[in-house]
């Protein structure tokens, strides 16, 4: 069972622009199109942490590594969907490359967030102006970080 009925599914199909569609039919569109609700939970999972954690008073390194943890989680577990992989991970070509590039990842985010409430207090935000300018510096790396990480258009055919 779908989702969308078939016929919603063609009516969507003739707004997106040819060229467009034509990238979008190929082996490496059809990823992306699953890649992208992969991307989307993920990145839900951790902006509503991190806005949780924030929310609680938890100290901000805490609340950065919190959001990116379950991020990640969701990420792996989604994007394991995405890329079509089932079974057992592969150790060394799957499992450990994505704990490197998440740690890194984590780093940057908790840093991030340790930043943006500093910047918060310097400019003398406080309550819901402090959590929603933490919110949005966080969610900066996160975009920038998804944009290097995801698949993207290049000539004939969408590459990761």
């Amino acid at each position: 069972m779908t989702l969308v009925s078939p016929k919603n599914a063609e009516a969507i199909w003739r707004l997106v622009p040819g060229p467009l569609r034509r990238r979008l039919r190929t082996h490496g569109g059809r990823r992306l199109i699953r890649f992208a609700p992969a991307a989307v939970l993920a990145l839900c999972a951790t902006q509503l942490t991190y806005f949780i954690c924030q929310v609680a008073h938890v100290t901000a390194g805490i609340a950065g590594a919190a959001g990116w943890l379950a991020g990640a989680i969701v990420s792996y577990v989604v994007s394991r969907w995405a890329w079509e992989r089932s079974g057992r991970p592969h150790l060394v070509k799957e499992t450990l490359p994505f704990v490197a590039i998440s740690l890194c990842v984590g780093v940057v985010l908790t840093a991030t967030s340790k930043l943006a409430h500093y910047w918060a207090r310097e400019l003398g935000l406080h309550g819901a102006k402090e959590v929603l300018f933490a919110q949005g510096l966080y969610l900066l790396p996160v975009g920038l970080l998804a944009r290097l990480r995801g698949p993207r258009l290049a000539g004939d055919d969408l590459v990761g």
